[in-house]
């Protein structure tokens, strides 16, 4: 028989929470809670649509009233998206872990959408913003072969005691997906493992002669002059982050000039073979090449730059020099090495 632990009101609950998401946020574990003003858990087409999709399941219907209140009180201290998975920690009477897995979209279930969509869909703001036409909204909305997913799709993990097939703490973190979708509906595609530039019916790839062929082999030299890469010059990789640094335009002392210009070492050092990485000038043309070199969608691009799909698109469609994060520009610059070695290696 289970023995349910004492009541425990929601404002020590909170207090609970915060000290453990900050003990977590010390040994370098990011967070990402869940944090809704007033009752309306998602105001967006997206937000909103993968709410009332949950809600039209019975299955669901005893257990995510539970979930809604949890949402909105902010219970849902971590949630974390990656393709075709979340992880989460839920405060309850404690603090619960929970684990969701979302299968990938069928490659023709996919196809048939594309399809459906074609040449409806003329921007990836209009995607995202969901302002679309009614007929390419009834086709990713729609319950059986739309973009969300069935509840034989869903598997969910709580560390609770509760039996139930679906816990308040999982019904806490469905609601929680929707929140999420409101500020990054991008967080979908990647949820169901699909790629959203391809129901973009005008592309934002390269026009023909702009980057390598398939199968084509590019030297140092030429990696190089695609992607603004000093090659023999490095940035020591003991470091997780650089500042980058502007020129100074008044005068200073050796020293101070020395201080300004030397970059700032930032956060632990993480060991990387090689050590060093090739400094980089990203340009809107240079993310889309390493992009396909490298064989990656938008979407896993951007998960591995720690950025949204959005910042993604929003870069290949920029001409010139990008200004990125320093943190991000490490990422990159690993990534360009990454592919440096892959053609060394052929």
């Amino acid at each position: 028989m289970l023995r349910w632990g004492q009541y425990v009101p929601v404002a020590a609950r909170r207090a609970t929470a915060r000290r453990e998401m900050d003990r977590l946020r010390r040994r370098g574990k990011h967070i990402h809670p869940i944090e809704i003003e007033g009752r309306t858990i998602a105001r967006s087409f997206w937000g909103k649509g993968w709410c009332e999709h949950l809600e039209s399941f019975s299955d669901y219907a005893n257990r995510l009233p539970r979930g809604r209140t949890y949402a909105r009180n902010g219970s849902v201290c971590h949630l974390d998206l990656q393709p075709t998975s979340v992880e989460a920690i839920v405060c309850g009477s404690e603090l619960y872990n929970v684990s969701v897995r979302i299968k990938r979209l069928k490659p023709a279930a996919w196809r048939a959408l594309k399809k459906k969509c074609s040449g409806r869909v003329g921007s990836m703001l209009e995607l995202l913003q969901g302002r679309l036409s009614d007929h390419v909204m009834a086709v990713v909305t729609e319950p059986k072969t739309g973009l969300f997913p069935q509840p034989s799709e869903i598997e969910y993990r709580c560390s609770c005691p509760d039996w139930a097939s679906m816990c308040k703490h999982v019904a806490a973190v469905m609601y929680g997906i929707g929140h999420r979708l409101d500020d990054h509906p991008e967080l979908l595609f990647v949820l169901r493992g699909v790629d959203a530039q391809e129901l973009i019916s005008t592309g934002l790839s390269l026009p023909p002669g702009e980057g390598a062929t398939a199968g084509e082999t590019i030297a140092d030299h030429e990696l190089g002059d695609i992607f603004g890469i000093d090659i023999e010059q490095g940035v020591d990789t003991g470091v997780d982050r650089v500042v980058e640094v502007k020129p100074v335009r008044r005068k200073s002392s050796p020293a101070r000039r020395e201080k300004t210009t030397r970059a700032v070492a930032i956060g632990k050092r993480s060991r990387v073979p090689g050590g060093k990485l090739p400094r980089i000038r990203p340009t809107g043309k240079s993310v889309v090449v390493l992009r396909e070199r490298l064989g990656l969608s938008v979407a896993q691009f951007a998960l591995k730059l720690g950025v949204t799909a959005a910042t993604v698109y929003r870069w290949q469609t920029t001409g010139g020099r990008l200004s990125v994060r320093p943190h991000t520009l490490v990422r990159l610059a690993r990534l360009h090495q990454r592919l440096q070695d892959r053609v060394r290696e052929r």
